[in-house]
């Protein structure tokens, strides 16, 4: 969606007029930095929602066949409903975020001073290790999953430089997803996620050859580039209860991360343990292991949790809606990961 500006606008407004937002109508009361930015992404959404019904009208106005131009309209109009539910809930979902976050605005201390050479870091985050030449391997939900540690880095505009993991999702020998991500490590010992370049591939029956046609790069954004800002992947010491955004680029990546469990192993709490793999738990978890809830401001309902082992990183990731599980089935550097279940 095209809301570059909005979070600078919210800001300049609110300088103007701390006490009080101003609407079309008259003034009303301030409802906080994060609710305001809630509102204002509604409304953006609604904006986008009313211009891409108007291209269909169009796309639709120049179908020849009575019947399918009928049909085009028809389809048109069921799509804007989902289309306007998708808004609502996300504005819903942004507002009990922000009863998580706080009202504040969200601009973290993101100087250069703060950060290491992520290559050769002071602190490594021993739940999220970046080593140059990491390799893991996941399982499950029909994909097979690569992440790998590059020795490149990604410089942010604003100075700080970032390492490059490369991850790859396959499905029946295809790829469907390419990322690269960039991860900076403060000197605190927590790690920060800087941006993704994202790449989505789909495969169509009946091409010769049968090649994986690149069809979306959405989701990608760069910290300090039209607004967007980083988050934080994992805390350099992690509570239970702590909620943090990951990433932070408007009406494109909004992903947010609750603390469930520092001190998880399995057979301790029976909802945690739900589509653990056991053998897994208990090969890497000896009541030291985090467990965390995520979610996507963008996809309301959408929750998964991921279980993070200490010196590996993440071993599971939870798809409790979906009744799915993405799994760890090898990595390059502990000697623990051989022999690993599989999915």
């Amino acid at each position: 969606m095209a809301t570059r500006g909005i979070w600078s606008i919210l800001v300049v407004a609110t300088a103007l007029a701390p006490a009080t937002w101003s609407g079309a109508a008259s003034p009303r009361k301030f409802r906080g930095f994060c609710t305001e930015t809630a509102f204002a992404l509604h409304a953006a959404c609604y904006a986008e929602l009313e211009a891409d019904r108007l291209v269909r009208k169009a796309v639709c106005m120049n179908v020849g066949d009575d019947e399918e131009r009928a049909e085009c309209f028809a389809d048109r109009e069921e799509q804007r409903q989902e289309e306007k539910e998708l808004c609502d809930g996300q504005k819903l979902t942004r507002r009990r975020a922000c009863q998580l976050l706080g009202e504040g605005r969200y601009d973290p201390d993101f100087e250069p001073a703060l950060f290491d050479d992520p290559r050769t870091p002071t602190k490594p985050n021993p739940y999220y290790p970046l080593n140059v030449g990491y390799r893991w391997e996941y399982g499950g939900a029909g994909e097979v999953n690569t992440i790998e540690v590059l020795s490149e880095t990604k410089l942010m505009e604003g100075g700080v430089r970032c390492i490059v993991v490369r991850d790859r999702v396959e499905v029946d020998g295809f790829t469907t997803e390419l990322t690269n991500d960039w991860f900076a490590t403060a000197k605190d010992g927590a790690t920060w996620y800087c941006g993704e370049e994202t790449a989505e591939y789909e495969t169509f029956e009946g091409d010769d050859p049968e090649v994986a046609e690149l069809v979306s790069i959405e989701g990608s954004f760069k910290a300090d580039r039209d607004g967007d800002k980083a988050g934080i992947i994992f805390l350099a010491e992690p509570r239970a209860g702590d909620v943090y955004l990951e990433e932070f680029s408007l009406a494109n990546a909004e992903d947010i991360t609750e603390i469930l469990s520092t001190t998880y192993a399995y057979g301790q709490d029976a909802e945690l343990d739900r589509l653990v793999p056991q053998e897994l738990a208990t090969r890497f978890c000896n009541g030291d292991c985090v467990m965390t809830r995520n979610w996507s401001l963008l996809e309301p309902g959408v929750f998964e949790r991921k279980l993070y082992a200490r010196g590996v990183g993440v071993i599971a990731e939870v798809d409790l809606d979906a009744d799915t599980v993405v799994q760890l089935t090898n990595c390059s550097f502990d000697p623990r990961c051989e022999n690993l279940p599989q999915p």
